[in-house]
């Protein structure tokens, strides 16, 4: 009898096979489960506040996708990564606003993802600009670069330029009719909802594809010994340059669709935090792992939120916790990353690994 859900029962004769997505029927079982309650159940039992909350879970995790692929595959360090998907915002907002585009592409419905595509492409050409020092410096130096893409895009040239066209101050409102997708119009969380699980979706099935690849190897390999790599024949800078442009084509693309669950768009949605922020997702979630993208998101999102419950009651007896809770955000945020260096550093998505191989070996799993 065929073993369909003990890997120490179940081998591979053909690379395909190896590496197919759902190894299998019981992982299929679980994958399709998942999506029943991924697009069926979940928009049907939560509602207002806690839709809200997942929709932030998403934007947490296509921000952090490209964290991920810069620090845990391509082993570029960053921590300017938030300037990338504020010019993502910033592209879609101003073409939607700004552009005459042609009545028939509005008509369709087709300005917006049409945005949203340009939108990833300027913020991963924005984004390489800032990856070209890396043909010569490399961890504490690359850190200082990337901060510097932080204060230049966003408190220079979006705060004191962009932000003043057509004489709107600091904000830019978005006319809820704006976001839509053919026929589609995106007014409500749930259909935020929707449009970040399709993204999700599509964007981690691309980055998990291309690093099955020959550039997903490369990316490896620079990541584990440069030298070594070019060495091999593998054109270091090409590939770091390339890793540059598909994050912040990734970041690009969160931008624009965050866009979707705003009234209007300013600088102070994209504050140098949100930088950290993403890197303290991957850390602890793992580096290395989309599943540690995942977990870490969740984890991060829920926790500070349960933070802000916890403190909210006690704001009528002590004013002050309430009105002081950004800082006690800040300082619960690093001790979290303290304690997960400290006692999990390989992150939760290296926890998850060992659950699973615990069941999936019993009783063997010794």
């Amino acid at each position: 009898m065929e073993n369909t859900y003990l890997p120490c029962g179940k081998y591979h004769q053909t690379y395909k096979d190896e590496h197919s997505w759902w190894k299998t029927k019981f992982i299929k079982s679980k994958m399709i489960l998942l999506l029943i309650v991924l697009f069926f159940v979940i928009p049907n039992v939560a509602q207002g506040y806690w839709m809200s909350i997942f929709n932030h879970v998403g934007y947490t995790i296509l921000g952090a996708l490209g964290v991920q692929l810069l620090i845990g595959y391509c082993g570029q360090l960053t921590l300017g990564h938030g300037a990338f998907i504020a010019i993502g915002s910033y592209t879609t907002t101003m073409l939607l606003l700004e552009f005459p585009w042609p009545q028939i592409i509005v008509d369709l419905g087709l300005s917006y993802p049409l945005s949203t595509i340009i939108a990833g492409i300027v913020a991963g050409l924005w984004s390489v600009l800032f990856g070209l020092p890396s043909a010569r410096i490399k961890g504490f130096y690359l850190i200082l670069t990337t901060m510097a893409a932080q204060f230049i895009t966003v408190d220079f040239l979006i705060t004191q330029y962009i932000s003043q066209i057509g004489g709107r101050g600091q904000a830019f409102s978005i006319p809820g009719e704006s976001i839509k997708i053919g026929p589609w119009v995106i007014d409500s969380n749930t259909k935020v909802y929707y449009l970040m699980l399709v993204l999700v979706i599509l964007i981690i099935i691309m980055l998990s594809n291309l690093l099955r690849s020959r550039v997903g190897r490369a990316w490896i390999a620079i990541r584990d010994n440069d030298i070594s790599a070019e060495v091999m024949g593998i054109n270091v800078l090409k590939y770091k340059l390339l890793a540059f442009f598909v994050a912040g084509f990734i970041a690009g693309i969160t931008g624009s669709f965050w866009i979707s669950n705003l009234s209007a768009v300013s600088p102070e949605h994209f504050e140098w935090f949100l930088s950290l922020w993403l890197v303290g997702v991957i850390l602890i979630g793992g580096t290395g792992s989309i599943h540690g993208v995942i977990f870490g998101s969740i984890f991060m999102v829920v926790t500070m939120e349960l933070l802000r419950m916890g403190i909210q009651p006690l704001g009528e007896t002590f004013p002050k916790l309430a009105s002081d809770f950004l800082y006690i955000r800040d300082s619960f945020f690093g001790l979290l990353i303290c304690v997960f260096l400290l006692y999990e550093p390989n992150g939760m998505a290296y926890r998850w690994w060992q659950i699973k191989s615990y069941f999936n070996l019993w009783p063997f799993s010794y």
